[in-house]
């Protein structure tokens, strides 16, 4: 009786709302002066940006800048572009329905399906997490000098960290994660003024080019792509963009509140793209020439204090630096993790259970391939690497199984009304992106798999 007692407690029915908690909780202004709107809107577009930053893109970024130059700019601007566009339609999607995406796609699919979806969708968070493990264990290594496997087992108990945020209030775990991101910002825009990039190459870079095409080129690119547009986004965008408080009868405070979150996705999506702007010129400034030396954050961390390889600039200031930057990464990724996962299950298979015993079950099971790896290959930074990679072909497989839905959801009258439904640019946009990114994340996974094959 007592057992049956405790899991009543701890796994409860979910029926309502996005993030109850959360949800509709953060007052807004009546008045429609622009500055206050936008300040008081400002922060959900923030954790959404933070999967576009993560430890993930770092790799693919300085590499692409290592390897090819400023040539693949160009790409990080077409996948912010896109990102900003589907976030929108992840927000407006919340905004104008009160679902988030996996409530929709529950609602509209049937429970069968939607436990299938679910579980894939749970596989894309893992796969996420293990990102945010190995980046979190090497800074940890590069900072502290913790063992590796060590700093795997540390990273569960970030948990900790979440149950002390959580009790401060939504509005406070934003000011956090956005002065997180400053601090990777600043981080990078410091060693990329060090590093003095031609600054016309740069801007040319952002020009797309034939030469990305080319097979070297369009494996890295895709790897870019593949690592920047995830889809856990897309079902935390459309949950925190209800985290407002207004009148959700008034279409004009609707159409108000889908404009400033707008604004806030667009300008903290601009913040993402920046810095991964900064990674791809900081790889191109200080190691072009030097991009089969780089695949490891370990040989980043090195090359940045070597000055035979990043030259007169190098020194331990900018690796402690870079080593800071990723361990604010990652533990930006672990509060929009929990939260996304938190989403997921409640919609899909109306099942909510404590934060601290979401992110242990979760955590844990992310850390399980992590410490194999780490155990099995003795420690060796290259497997952990390798893994990372494989976390990002997983997601690149997940993520037509969000957008689809979005798309679909977004473009229909009889779901968003007449007022709010896609028009027929934004839709032909948002289906073009769907399936180009389709067409390229496949061709990411059979690009990836040939190169452990």
């Amino acid at each position: 009786m007592m057992e049956n007692e405790q899991t009543k407690k701890l796994v409860s029915y979910a029926n309502g709302p996005s993030l109850e908690e959360i949800n509709g909780t953060v007052t807004v202004p009546q008045s429609g002066n622009f500055w206050k709107n936008l300040v008081a809107f400002s922060g959900p577009g923030a954790l959404v940006a933070v999967g576009y930053m993560d430890p993930g893109n770092w790799i693919t970024s300085i590499g692409g800048g290592a390897k090819y130059g400023y040539l693949l700019m160009s790409v990080i601007l077409v996948s912010s572009l896109i990102a900003m566009l589907l976030q929108y339609m992840a927000a407006k999607l919340g905004i104008v329905t009160h679902m988030d995406l996996a409530q929709a796609t529950r609602k509209f699919t049937g429970r069968k399906l939607g436990v299938v979806l679910w579980i894939v969708t749970e596989l894309a968070i893992m796969a996420t997490d293990i990102a945010e493990v190995i980046g979190g264990a090497i800074a940890l290594n590069l900072l502290f000098g913790i063992p590796l496997l060590m700093g795997v087992v540390l990273t569960i108990f970030d948990v900790l960290l979440l149950l002390v945020l959580t009790r401060l209030g939504f509005r406070k775990i934003e000011a956090i994660v956005m002065t997180l991101i400053l601090v990777i910002l600043v981080v990078f825009l410091y060693e990329v003024i060090i590093a003095q990039p031609y600054m016309p190459d740069v801007l040319k870079g952002l020009i797309p080019q034939k030469q990305v095409l080319h097979h070297g080129e369009l494996t890295m690119a895709l790897g870019i792509v593949g690592a920047t547009v995830m889809p856990h986004n897309l079902y935390l965008g459309s949950s925190i963009s209800q985290s407002r408080k207004y009148n959700r009868n008034d279409e004009e405070q609707i159409a108000n509140a889908l404009r400033f979150s707008t604004w806030d996705s667009n300008i903290q999506l601009s913040a993402a793209f920046f810095v991964n702007c900064l990674l791809l010129i900081l790889g191109s400034a200080l190691f072009f020439g030097h991009g089969d030396e780089l695949g490891t954050f370990s040989a980043l961390y090195n090359a940045l204090q070597d000055s035979s390889i990043a030259g007169a600039v190098a020194s331990p200031v900018l690796s402690t630096l870079f080593a800071v930057a990723l361990l604010a990464s990652g533990q930006n990724s672990t509060i929009t993790g929990t939260l996304t996962g938190q989403v997921v299950m409640e919609g899909f298979i109306n099942m909510k259970i404590p934060t601290w015993a979401r992110r242990i079950i979760t955590r844990g099971l992310s850390v399980i391939p992590v410490l194999v790896c780490t155990i099995y290959f003795g420690a060796n930074e290259q497997a952990l690497d390798n893994l990372l990679i494989y976390s990002q072909v997983f997601l690149s497989l997940a993520l037509p199984i969000s957008m689809i839905p979005l798309v679909y959801f977004t473009s229909s009258e009889k779901i968003m009304g007449k007022r709010f439904k896609n028009n027929k640019l934004v839709a032909g946009l948002g289906w073009g992106c769907t399936i180009i990114l389709t067409l390229l994340n496949i061709e990411l996974i059979i690009e990836t798999c040939a190169q452990f094959f």
